[in-house]
């Protein structure tokens, strides 16, 4: 048997190191991918050099163009990274059809309840800093909310016949929606309509004056049996506050904005920037699109909302994605730790609220998803009906703006539109999914 000298010992151990640092490596977070051609930094490449076809690509643009050509929406902006590059940019249509300003890759959009996921970020950057624990009680956080009540039905059709809670809201109820709040967004039950009436969800208010309305209000169910998309992330905005010792919308801009290069995305649009914002379309009676008459917020709210308050840009959205797709980081600038970011992927609805999941926010049904913490997570892809894999995480705004981040693909991918009502907003999405996966 023949033995290996040391020179030859040290040639084998660095041809090893060599492999463990190669671009697969790499596309997976590896050390070498902040530096080497394969950085994860949203550098610009040909498709085909991260596995995907050009040609197949085009279809995608296709199909959002006829989108467009069909008046379902006025315009659109796409975009794609896979292995942390940016393989695909698409521009269709216009910002509004009154004015036919050209829709841009910069154009800047009410992203809505894409807000969400960027509160959990930064409530889970407090997390990894030890200001709670996922099973704390909010009220340990939030004293007005030690003794809510849960309503149960009403007396007459007036007054509400009220519960004591079983068991304290925990902070893990908040990010998966299975806390008891309502929203004022939906009436179909009596607490929403409370909310509503209340005015609960007002930027106009600060966020202590929306935590004080919540406290004098009844929860709609018990903490943790069930779930239902609620004002829970407008209290981790409160609670981000709170934790911090900063307010909400300095803590996003310090701690989230600004390292990340997400330099268009804020409560508000600079009066010089209005220009470059998309506005919402809704469908008239005959099929054509008309503006909805809604302002776009050129000053910062009193109270910044969490769950849904955010402008954003494509580009900026992507970055955002891509700093998760990381493992937490981006450039250099890490947020969050690669654990705390499977944490969030992972679902945490426990089994009761699990076994009742009914999602017509997005998908349709319930089948096959689950809860993380403040994503929707695509546990069984058979099931849910849905090319994106296992593991996919996402969620959309209210006016159309959708992403998915695929780790098994390593892909990220971002739309934005702005549009209210009708089917258009579910059909673009699903049409974005099945194209890109045929890609």
């Amino acid at each position: 048997m023949r033995v290996i000298n040391r020179c030859e010992l040290f040639v084998v151990l660095v041809l090893a190191v060599l492999v463990s640092v190669s671009p697969v490596a790499a596309q997976h977070g590896g050390h070498a991918g902040h530096h080497g051609p394969a950085a994860r930094d949203l550098g610009h490449v040909n498709p085909g050099l991260v596995g995907l076809s050009a040609e197949r690509l085009e279809r995608l643009s296709a199909g959002m163009q006829q989108m467009v050509d069909d008046g379902k929406v006025a315009g659109v902006v796409t975009m794609l990274a896979r292995h942390g590059k940016v393989a695909y940019v698409d521009v269709a249509g216009v910002q509004d059809v009154e004015s036919m300003t050209p829709m841009a890759e910069d154009s800047i959009f009410l992203i809505y309840s894409m807000s969400k996921p960027i509160t959990g970020v930064a409530l889970m950057m407090l997390y990894e800093e030890g200001k709670f624990r996922l099973d704390d009680p909010v009220s340990d956080y939030i004293p007005q909310f030690a003794n809510l009540k849960v309503h149960t039905g009403e007396f007459a059709g007036v007054s509400p016949i009220l519960e004591a809670a079983a068991r304290p809201m925990t902070m893990r109820d908040l990010m998966t929606h299975t806390s008891g709040l309502a929203y004022s967004l939906r009436d179909e039950d009596p607490v929403s309509k409370m909310y509503q009436d209340q005015g609960v969800l007002n930027p106009n208010a600060s966020l202590q004056e929306m935590i004080d309305k919540l406290a004098r209000l009844p929860l709609r169910t018990q903490p943790g049996t069930g779930f239902f998309y609620s004002i829970s992330v407008d209290v981790q905005g409160y609670l981000v506050e709170t934790l911090s010792g900063q307010p909400f919308d300095e803590f996003l801009l310090n701690r989230i904005f600004e390292p990340l290069g997400m330099v268009d995305t804020g409560f508000f649009v600079p009066a010089g920037q209005l220009d470059r914002a998309a506005r919402i379309h809704t469908a008239t009676e005959d099929g054509a699109l008309k503006f909805v008459d809604q302002d776009v917020r050129s000053m910062p709210p009193a109270g910044p909302s969490g769950g849904g308050g955010l402008y954003s840009t494509a580009g900026d959205y992507l970055r955002f994605m891509q700093m998760l797709a990381n493992g937490g980081e981006l450039n250099g600038a890490r947020l969050l730790s690669p654990r705390t970011v499977e944490m969030m992927r992972t679902n945490h609805m426990s089994e009761e609220p699990l076994s009742r999941f009914d999602d017509d926010h997005i998908r349709g049904r319930g089948q096959g998803l689950g809860w993380g913490l403040d994503f929707e997570v695509v546990m069984d892809a058979a099931a849910a009906g849905e090319s994106t894999p296992n593991g996919t995480y996402y969620w959309g705004g209210a006016a159309g703006t959708w992403f998915w981040i695929d780790p098994v693909s390593d892909l990220v991918v971002v739309g934005m539109i702005q549009n209210r009502g009708g089917s258009t907003n579910g059909d673009i999405r699903a049409l974005s999914r099945s194209l890109v996966y045929g890609a």
